[in-house]
């Protein structure tokens, strides 16, 4: 191995493999010229050695060697670290072996007598390959760590839910989460389902709205090949599909009562019949969701009461946006790594202002809104660092002349009551205390004090 003259730290690594010293020893001073790293090996085995243990972007390799050929450390190179890339150098008369080689996997040849400025190119070109191909993954890694990241939030309100889930995972019991649409039912589902002995197996997600009723009683339990027409061949349902997993029953309320009947013989027998088959055990543990009230629908008769308490063992409500506005900068936060990510873009900032007018906005359409604006907003900015232009006009406006409100759940102990709603308050007052007192019928000085005191560890 030869080193280098301090390379600059984002320098690309190549290994040049070639029996002869004499050409190992010009190429590694044409490479440590230009910059590069460069290590030596005079064989195959010597060269496997080097890429395990380091990281090489380029192995620059003689083709015809003794021992073992530059074709079979191809080879090698590919099950050992596939995402080098390989460029051979070649002699008169072995042209087409070289060309085999990029057959199976080379990136390029280049031929002997070698001459300075093509090898230079060739193997920069590789190695400009190797980064994008790096990079991409890379971001592709980003763009799915950020994507199934959990819920999001750290407000007291948020916590509390997210503890129940966590006490409710291990456990076998089915699980109903309440709340609006877009609060973030499904992820309480997930993250009930990663912290469960079931999580190595699947999580299967159905929106029951969104399957015609005609075809969802097929859809969720499957159905034999003939049961009906159009049925040509045999198909598994999602209970099928989520075998030895959880089983996510979205907006639950829109059940047909033919399905709502199958459904409580799963959860009452553990056993379901697709369409025309067999009966067939049920092994999956199920959470269901509504943005209805389920007692309500009980009370119509458009919901069975003894399915509703067969999914009712345990009841999360998923709070919305607007009880956890302390939650929305990092919210914001992320959603700009996701969309920024996805649309190939630097890192953008939200400032204060817009922080400000976010916060203040009501979400009615809960973290769904919140995401959508985001992405429109990274689309749409023209710097790099988002403006209140940015927003939607409906987020503006009604920001701006709709006063900051909170909710809270019955229980909640005053003085969180409290700091919150000093803290709401002192947001719609733009900061200024003063205002803040005379909002809340205080004295300034009071408004101070109690601040000093919230922030004590």
């Amino acid at each position: 191995m030869a080193k280098g003259d301090h390379p600059p730290p984002n320098a690309a690594t190549v290994l040049v493999v070639d029996d002869e010293a004499s050409n190992v020893a010009s190429l590694e001073r044409i490479f440590k010229r230009e910059g590069m790293r460069v290590l030596t090996a005079s064989g195959a085995k010597a060269a496997l050695e080097l890429v395990r243990s380091h990281r090489v972007e380029v192995v620059l390799t003689d083709l015809m060697m003794p021992g073992i050929s530059g074709l079979e450390l191809l080879r090698a190179l590919k099950q050992v670290s596939p995402d080098s890339e390989v460029v051979m150098m070649t002699a008169y008369g072995t042209v087409e072996t070289a060309v085999q080689a990029m057959r199976e996997g080379a990136y390029d040849f280049v031929e002997k007598p070698l001459k300075r400025m093509t090898i230079v190119k060739t193997v920069r070109m590789a190695a400009e390959k190797q980064s994008l191909i790096a990079e991409n993954r890379s971001l592709r890694q980003e763009i799915k760590n950020l994507t199934t990241r959990e819920m999001v939030g750290s407000s007291p309100v948020l916590r509390r839910v997210l503890d129940v889930a966590g006490q409710a995972a291990p456990s076998n019991a089915t699980v109903l989460v309440l709340g609006e649409s877009g609060t973030g039912k499904e992820l309480i589902a997930r993250f009930i389902h990663q912290r469960s002995t079931r999580a190595a197996a699947p999580f299967v997600a159905v929106n029951c709205s969104a399957i015609p009723e005609t075809i969802l009683e097929a859809e969720l339990f499957g159905h034999e090949r003939g049961a009906f027409t159009g049925a040509h061949e045999r198909r598994a349902g999602r209970f099928a599909k989520a075998a030895g997993g959880t089983l996510f029953l979205d907006e639950i309320g829109e059940l047909s009562p033919s399905v709502q009947v199958k459904l409580l013989r799963v959860l009452q027998e553990d056993e379901y019949e697709p369409v025309g088959g067999d009966t067939v055990a049920a092994d999956v543990r199920i959470v269901s969701a509504t943005n209805k009230d389920p007692q309500a629908e009980v009370a119509a008769g458009r919901f069975r009461e003894d399915l509703f308490y067969r999914l009712n063992v345990i009841a999360i409500t998923a709070p919305p946006l607007r009880t956890r506005r302390e939650d929305v900068p990092l919210l914001v936060d992320h959603f700009l790594g996701v969309y920024c990510a996805e649309n190939g873009r630097p890192r953008l900032t939200a400032p204060r202002d817009v922080l400000q007018l976010l916060t203040d906005y009501r979400w009615p359409g809960n973290v769904r809104e919140l995401e959508n604006v985001m992405e429109r907003a990274v689309v749409l900015c023209r710097g790099d660092a988002l403006s209140v232009e940015d927003l939607p006009g409906t987020v503006r406006d009604a920001a701006a002349s709709e006063p900051a409100a909170i909710t809270v759940s019955v229980g909640t102990p005053l003085d969180e009551v409290e700091r919150r709603l000093i803290r709401e308050t002192l947001r719609h007052a733009r900061g200024d205390k003063s205002v803040a007192a005379q909002m809340l019928g205080i004295s300034s000085r009071t408004v101070y004090r109690k601040l000093a005191e919230m922030e004590e560890p």
